[in-house]
């Protein structure tokens, strides 16, 4: 018998969820973008794509990726069309809803 820690599991649990995602005319799987790490933002930003897709899409869609070798506009309407699958708006920020009471005294 195997013990799995609950780190274990919990990185399990978010390596079973994924949306799908057409990229160059392939279809790729990618985590819902709360389950990407701020390191997989960062090789974004810095234009480390492999990087970002070794940490974003499903382990065995990571070399396709490569091989399509898409243009930045494709890896933008990509990363659009995923969050739309995994129920993401693109460009809202999944931060503090602002609250509907106003705290100014009267």
């Amino acid at each position: 018998m195997t013990d799995i820690t609950p780190a274990d599991a919990q990185e399990n649990e978010a390596n079973e969820e994924y949306g799908t995602a057409t990229l160059c005319g392939a279809e790729l799987r990618i985590k819902p973008g709360n389950k990407w790490r701020p390191s997989y933002l960062r090789a974004l930003r810095n234009g480390d794509y492999d990087a970002w897709a070794a940490g974003v899409l499903h382990e065995d869609d990571v070399q396709s990726f490569i091989d399509l070798d898409p243009t930045f506009d494709e890896i933008n309407d990509f990363t659009s069309a995923a969050m739309e699958s995994t129920g993401e708006a693109p460009g809202k920020s999944s931060g503090r809803a602002k609250s509907s009471k106003s705290t100014r005294k009267r």
